[in-house]
């Protein structure tokens, strides 16, 4: 017959046995890859995180990108969907908002009469009857862009993917890795610039290193990036929609 344990001896038994479970636990949880089920790149240094990152990006063939972008001229909020053939989306200033279409070389502005009107205005200076009028023939059509326009550039400059990331994408000052982290529900890590003052790149740890979300040097806004290689339409719109201003369009505040 097994002698039954005292009341004390089986208090102690149980906290051993918990004890030592939770002891296991620990180790197992120390002993855990943190890059289990990633493609490995976490393992690699900081610069060579961001190379492969570059890499994948420059490969694609589509991305959307949206997010603030700040410059001197002001603050702009980004909704793009990139391909290498064209782009689609909208760009918002603190006066306006503008939608932009580009199918190869042929490029479309669309807008409301306030950003037209004050085309050919002066900073603070009010519209004439003419502009009004200009403006609201305009109001909410695909205009088309003449190459020749000096705007044209600038415009398409938001629709060109390659242009646009490498424009956006900048790390400035000495690599370093940072935490890992999420970014819409995707694990992701950190490659900090300067300590993060010459911007922050979170690199997707699924799939292809894609950049997910970059944070801007000195506060120059935070974009965020997805549906990467994910393909769409660029379908040019209906005759009706369409305006054909001439050889140049009102010259705009960004001119």
């Amino acid at each position: 017959m097994t002698p039954l344990l005292s009341a004390g001896r089986a208090r102690r038994a149980l906290l051993a046995v918990v004890l030592s479970a939770g002891l296991t636990t620990g180790v197992t949880a120390c002993g855990e890859d943190p890059d289990a089920g990633t493609n490995g790149i976490g393992k690699l240094t900081a610069q060579e995180i961001e190379n492969k990152a570059r890499v994948a990006a420059d490969g694609a063939t589509a991305v959307r990108l949206s997010g603030t972008l700040v410059s001197k001229g002001g603050t702009y909020k980004l909704n793009m969907r990139l391909k290498q053939d064209g782009g689609t989306g909208s760009v918002t200033s603190k006066e306006n908002t503008f939608e932009l279409l580009r199918i190869g070389d042929t490029l479309f502005l669309k807008a409301d009469a306030g950003f037209w009107s004050h085309a050919d205005g002066k900073d603070g200076e009010e519209p004439s009857s003419s502009d009004e009028e200009a403006a609201d023939k305009l109001e909410d059509k695909y205009v088309k862009v003449p190459q020749g326009d000096p705007s044209y550039k600038q415009f398409r400059g938001f629709t060109d993917m390659d242009v646009l990331l490498d424009g956006l994408l900048g790390m400035q000052g000495e690599l370093s890795k940072g935490d890992r982290t999420q970014v819409g529900g995707i694990r992701a890590i950190k490659v900090l610039a300067a300590k993060g003052e010459g911007g922050v790149l979170d690199v997707s740890l699924t799939g292809k290193p894609y950049p997910l979300q970059f944070t801007r040097a000195g506060g120059a806004g935070v974009l965020t990036l997805g549906d990467w290689d994910k393909d769409f339409e660029l379908a040019e719109p209906s005759r009706d929609e369409i305006l054909d201003y001439g050889g140049q369009l009102p010259k705009t505040s960004g001119d």
